[in-house]
């Protein structure tokens, strides 16, 4: 089952990490960076229908 309420332990120090790894990337590396990101923690979750439930979540967020 996905989990879409808040998971994180330290949401702040997660986020400062993401943005840390970010910094001083251009447009083309950071989405790469994103990209391997998410297929590791794809791998990670390893469930095919919890990757299929975040795809789809992931999906409806970017409606208007």
């Amino acid at each position: 089952m996905l989990k879409t309420k808040p998971n994180i332990a330290n949401t702040d120090e997660f986020y400062a990490s993401l943005l840390a790894a970010h910094e001083g990337l251009d447009k083309a590396e950071s989405d790469a960076l994103n990209a391997r990101l998410i297929l590791l923690l794809a791998n990670h979750i390893g469930e095919q229908d919890v990757l299929d439930a975040a795809l789809v979540a992931a999906q409806l967020k970017g409606e208007s």
